[in-house]
């Protein structure tokens, strides 16, 4: 359900794209938005993950740096029957870990110096079950698709913003209804992009704590993590996180509260771990 809402959602961020396109280019303006979705997706496919690694500092470690964090990454690979991503410190007081990379033999994990002063070692195998879970499911790939759309609509929509601005606000070919409707457009459209990538982030959130709970075999060391982690992201948040990819962590590491959480990239977390109990249950029964 999880993988048919996803492709759903992104089928309508398509859609949405080529409509800003005819919008305000006609056939033709379809076919640019199309082929600059197209070129910017290529462009994130192949240094996505080089860009987020470089952005948090991330130093990649080896065995003889972080045995405890590789040799665990090692043996959940095995369970997850992946090949053992590449592994990533963080030098953060603030507890948190993501995934990146473009596909299953391209994929990094990268962690807190924080999270592994927090966790346990069954706590820490069901983060990085999570993200197991993630590479799995090529949600990486999925969200750096989506977040391109998402950056694509916009753009395109402040570029007809400005273009209606220096036009008067009307083209030869729209009268006064039609050109509201392009005004609407311009406004609503960015923010109708955002609420379909928040809709398919929740989703695949959801299933990478399901799926990490059946690498690990340990949904409850999982729910444990997510409550520490909880509570700590508030304490002590990421002070050089970003919006754009706060989406990656297990955690949300922005801070969050009012209005803010509608636009959340996380589903709350009562309910994650509601469902990882609940998971656990059904394997005791």
């Amino acid at each position: 359900m999880n993988g048919m809402k996803t492709a759903f959602l992104m089928t309508l961020m398509m859609v949405l794209l080529l409509l800003i396109g005819e919008a305000f280019g006609g056939a033709q303006g379809m076919v640019l938005a199309f082929l600059f979705s197209l070129v910017m997706n290529i462009g994130m496919y192949w240094f996505s993950d080089k860009v987020v690694l470089m952005m948090y500092r991330a130093q990649e470690v080896t065995e003889s740096d972080q045995p405890r964090l590789v040799r665990i990454v090692h043996r959940l690979a095995a369970q997850a029957q992946v090949p053992a991503p590449r592994v990533y410190l963080i030098t953060s007081e603030a507890a948190n870990a993501f995934a990146t990379g473009r596909s299953p033999d391209h994929a990094a994990i990268a962690v807190t110096s924080g999270i592994l002063q927090s966790l346990s070692d069954d706590e820490l195998e069901g983060v990085l079950s999570h993200e197991f879970a993630h590479i799995k499911h090529r949600d990486i790939l999925t969200g750096t698709i989506v977040a391109t759309m998402v950056g694509t609509i916009t753009l395109i929509a402040r570029m007809a913003g400005w273009a209606m601005i220096f036009s008067g606000g009307r083209s030869d070919d729209r009268d006064s209804g039609g050109g509201l409707g392009d005004i609407l457009m311009l406004i609503l459209a960015p923010l109708a992009a955002v609420l379909i990538q928040l809709a398919i982030s929740r989703s695949r959130e959801f299933a990478a704590d399901a799926g990490g709970s059946q690498i690990c075999g340990k949904p409850l060391s999982l729910a444990n993590a997510l409550k520490k982690l909880d509570r700590e992201s508030k304490q002590i948040p990421m002070t050089n996180a970003q919006p754009a990819t706060s989406h990656l962590f297990i955690v949300n590491p922005l801070r969050s509260g009012g209005i803010a959480k509608l636009f959340a990239t996380h589903p709350p977390m009562e309910e994650r771990i509601a469902r990882l109990e609940q998971i656990a249950m059904r394997g005791t029964t």
